[in-house]
């Protein structure tokens, strides 16, 4: 989401609260917990649910491995859930023309560096920067080169899937809005 005027460009970043995140932490909370049960009625020699029998899955080794791939599950599902309630990765980039000023916000982990704010002036971005890797996950990323401090991304996990083109766009629309220059990197 963007928001433009005349002298200010702020552009919202949604972070973890994604809906494949929720789907995918979902899933794998309830096969985690499916294989947990599955590996405790393994133990037991009961019956917890009643699509196995207790006599077809011996706790020594499947009920055991079962049981490991349970407990391992959760703890993942339980790091992508927390992820997504602190909503790690998003905030915004503020461009601020009238006072000459960039502003980079994004929400971390909690702890002492749980904000992210960077600041600075307008006049050390050297350029805006395309890397393009191509192959069977293609990764287009824009980066901010800033004079003395290296460069920051500018975009966030959603738009790896955008096309060249449309990456190209909105490099091509920031560049224009700061007045620097469009660097492309490629990689294959």
């Amino acid at each position: 989401m963007n928001w433009q005027s005349k002298y200010i460009w702020i552009e919202l970043l949604k972070g973890s609260r994604k809906i494949s995140n929720f789907f995918w932490s979902f899933i794998l909370f309830l096969g985690s917990v499916g294989f947990l049960v599955v590996g405790i009625s393994g133990y037991l020699g009961r019956n917890i649910i009643s699509v196995f029998s207790s006599e077809q899955i011996p706790f020594f080794p499947q009920g055991l491995i079962m049981s490991f791939y349970g407990i391992a599950g959760l703890f993942i599902s339980s790091y992508l859930w927390c992820t997504i309630l602190w909503n790690v990765g998003s905030g915004y980039n503020q461009f601020d023309k009238k006072e000459g000023i960039v502003c980079v916000f994004r929400w971390g982990f909690p702890g002492i560096n749980r904000r992210i704010f960077l600041r600075f002036l307008m006049k050390d971005i050297q350029s805006i920067r395309i890397q393009d890797k191509e192959g069977i996950y293609p990764r287009r990323v824009l980066y901010m080169e800033i004079r003395g401090q290296g460069s920051i991304p500018l975009t966030h996990t959603d738009e790896n899937f955008l096309t060249l083109g449309k990456i190209e766009q909105k490099a091509a629309e920031l560049a224009y809005f700061l007045c620097v220059p469009i660097e492309v990197f490629e990689n294959k």
